[in-house]
């Protein structure tokens, strides 16, 4: 779940890009990968999301410049909206009028990162942007937590506030979460935009693990040691992440254009990550979370939509690199892309492309789609 952008423990649970999962998590990625590749050690991933969710003060050197020509959300530490859901609070923003679109972000992100967004197309939509559970402003809840998860509490977000058929745009993980979202509640979201989004398709040529009973040497023993060596690395990891120096020296790394690297970015950042809770949520989202992701895959969730999908991709992107993007509008060719010279976050990163090329989308695939539901 990550920066910014998504995060992923390798290429075969890509899941997660811990570039931010948007530029949160994008801001996490203190290390390089081939491209081509995709392919990232645990330990790379490891780092990554600390830094996406574990992120602490940073220097004064940074901007604070808006885009030039772009307006910007006010940032305000309180937050803006709140919903209970299965007895978590829940944030999220809410601004203008007409047919509603929801922003979902990446892993260690929020919605703030659509700061350069919500207002553009707030001018002709009714636009949400809303805090998956563990992020933000959003409760750090202690559960175990899966893709699922994050599934049914969009969902629910779409069928008790939105209440009306919906666009739902996704930045990483927020991009997946988009996705089996849609998979699940087809006769409500006309359709699907991901930017750089997180997911892997399926190895047919890798057979299925057999599940092997445990022994009592491995329920008792060898699983206790195993968690407590996890929590001591994990939690210097988090610990490290913190460090001003490296934080800012992680956001700038992270961003082809390091110029919306600014002190509100940095505290949508710091502030969830100073939850009482945070260092835990980490803990479970980098083990207990990461481990089953490989059964969750693009091409199974894809399988079940039938609306308009629209890829908006940064090709500079060293996790999530075209060749994904390539592969799904190959798999699902009711799929429109549009590719830009950006990174994992391009919606932080060249906002005004990303806005003209999602209004264009929505003026033409979605009406269509409207259209066909009212007819039926």
């Amino acid at each position: 779940m990550s920066s910014s952008c998504a995060v992923l423990p390798s290429a075969r649970t890509e899941l997660f890009n811990p570039v931010h999962e948007s530029r949160f998590i994008a801001s996490t990625r203190p290390f390089q990968c081939n491209r081509s590749k995709s392919v990232m050690s645990r330990r790379d991933f490891a780092f990554r999301g600390v830094a996406a969710s574990g992120l602490s003060v940073v220097g004064s050197s940074l901007t604070t410049q808006p885009v030039e020509g772009v307006e910007r959300l006010p940032f305000k530490p309180e937050g803006y909206n709140f919903w209970t859901w299965r007895g978590h609070k829940i944030h999220y923003v809410v601004q203008g009028e007409g047919p509603p679109v929801v922003l979902i972000h990446g892993f260690g992100a929020s919605a703030f990162h659509w700061r350069y967004n919500i207002p553009e197309l707030a001018k002709k939509y009714k636009v949400y942007a809303i805090d998956l559970l563990g992020f933000g402003w959003s409760e750090k809840a202690l559960i175990e937590y899966d893709a699922l998860v994050w599934r049914d509490q969009v969902v629910d977000f779409v069928k008790e506030i939105v209440k009306e058929p919906t666009v739902l745009v996704g930045n990483s993980l927020g991009g997946f979460t988009a996705l089996v979202a849609a998979a699940g509640l087809p006769e409500q979201v006309i359709g699907v935009a991901l930017l750089n989004s997180a997911g892997q398709f399926g190895n047919p040529n890798t057979e299925a693990e057999k599940s092997e009973e445990e022994t009592a040497l491995q329920r008792f023993i060898l699983k206790p040691l195993k968690e407590i060596f996890q929590r001591v690395i994990l939690g210097f990891l988090f610990w490290q992440a913190k460090q001003p120096a490296r934080v800012e020296s992680v956001l700038k790394s992270v961003y082809k254009n390091t110029s919306n690297v600014d002190d509100y970015l940095v505290e949508s950042i710091t502030m969830p990550a100073a939850d009482p809770n945070a260092g835990e949520v980490y803990y479970r989202l980098m083990t207990r979370f990461m481990t089953n992701q490989t059964k969750y895959t693009l091409d199974s969730v894809l399988s079940k939509m039938s609306c308009p999908l629209l890829l908006v991709w940064g090709d500079l992107d060293p996790w999530v690199g075209p060749a994904k993007a390539n592969r799904i509008k190959e798999f699902y060719p009711n799929t429109t892309l549009v590719n830009l010279q950006a990174g994992h976050c391009p919606h932080d990163e060249v906002p005004e492309l990303v806005n003209r090329a999602l209004l264009d989308w929505l003026s033409t695939s979605t009406s269509e789609a409207e259209a066909s539901l009212q007819t039926v």
